[in-house]
C-alpha cells in the first residue's frame, strides 16, 4: 500500500527542506507551544518536551492517518542553554563563548502515530567543535544577519562563516532534524524511505557522516 502523507509540525523552512530528502510525502503546520524551560529541568528532558507537544498539538488541530513528527534542538554551552540572540550584542557574545572549545546540541525528535496513540521518542546528542574564528570574522558574520533565527546565533552549514571544524557527529541533527534517528523511528511503524536517506542527507550537506550506519542499526544514540 501507498505510504500516506505525514504531517512535520514546524515551520521552520530548513527542517521541511531537510525532510523532503527522505522522499515521504509531507504537510507542513506549525505547532506554537510554550516555550518556556522549567526550573530545573535538564536539557535533554526540556527540549524532549517540547518535540513530544508540538507532536501532540498538531495531531489535535488536523486529521491526518500518517505520523506525525516534531522536533526541538538547543544549544547547550557548559550547563547554560543558549537560544536564538535578540541582538547584534547577544549574537557577538554567544559566538565569542562558543569559539575554540566544544559544546552540546541536543535535538529530541517525537513521532506521534495518533491512531494508534503511540509516541515514538528519540534522542540525538552531538558534540559540536568549534575554531578558534577570529574577532572579525564574528563582526562580518553578526552584519550578514544569519546567526539571528539560530539557536547559539550559528549555522553549521554556512560557507561563509564555516564556524565548526573535524567534527564527527550527525551534521543533520546540529541543523535541526537527525533524518537517520527519524528513519530508524518510522521503521517501528513499518514505513521504510523511498530515497537513500543517508546517502541523500550527506550529498545535500556535503558531509561524510561517521554515525549513519551504526544510528540506524540501533548503536548510536547520536
Amino acid at each position: 500500500m501507498p505510504s500516506p502523507t505525514f504531517v512535520l509540525a514546524s515551520n521552520s523552512p530548513r527542517r521541511q527542506k531537510m525532510i523532503r530528502w527522505t522522499g515521504w510525502k509531507f504537510d507542513f503546520h506549525d505547532a506554537d507551544v510554550d516555550e518556556r524551560r522549567r526550573v530545573n529541568e535538564p536539557p535533554a528532558d526540556y527540549v524532549m518536551r517540547l518535540a513530544e507537544t508540538k507532536a501532540r498539538v498538531a495531531s489535535a488541530r488536523i486529521r491526518s492517518e500518517g505520523p506525525f513528527i516534531a522536533a526541538d534542538t538547543i544549544v547547550v554551552d557548559g550547563g547554560e542553554l543558549l537560544g536564538k540572540p535578540e541582538s547584534d550584542e547577544d549574537a557577538r557574545r554567544m559566538l565569542r563563548q562558543l569559539r575554540g572549545h566544544s559544546h552540546q546540541v541536543y535535538t529530541a525528535l517525537a513521532v506521534y502515530d495518533a491512531p494508534n496513540l503511540r509516541m515514538l521518542k528519540d534522542m540525538c546528542v552531538t558534540q559540536v567543535p568549534m575554531r578558534s574564528y577570529s574577532d572579525g570574522e564574528i563582526e562580518r558574520y553578526v552584519a550578514s544577519r544569519d546567526p539571528f533565527d539560530k539557536a547559539g546565533g550559528y549555522a553549521i552549514q554556512h560557507t561563509g562563516f564555516h564556524p565548526v571544524e573535524d567534527m564527527r557527529g550527525c551534521c543533520a541533527s546540529v541543523m535541526g532534524l537527525p533524518l537517520c534517528h527519524l528513519v530508524r523511528s518510522l521503521r517501528e511503524l513499518h514505513h521504510e524511505p523511498p530515497n537513500d536517506v543517508p546517502r541523500t542527507c550527506q550529498t545535500n550537506l556535503r558531509y561524510n557522516c561517521p554515525i549513519s550506519a551504526a544510528i540506524l542499526r540501533g548503536e548510536q544514540a547520536g
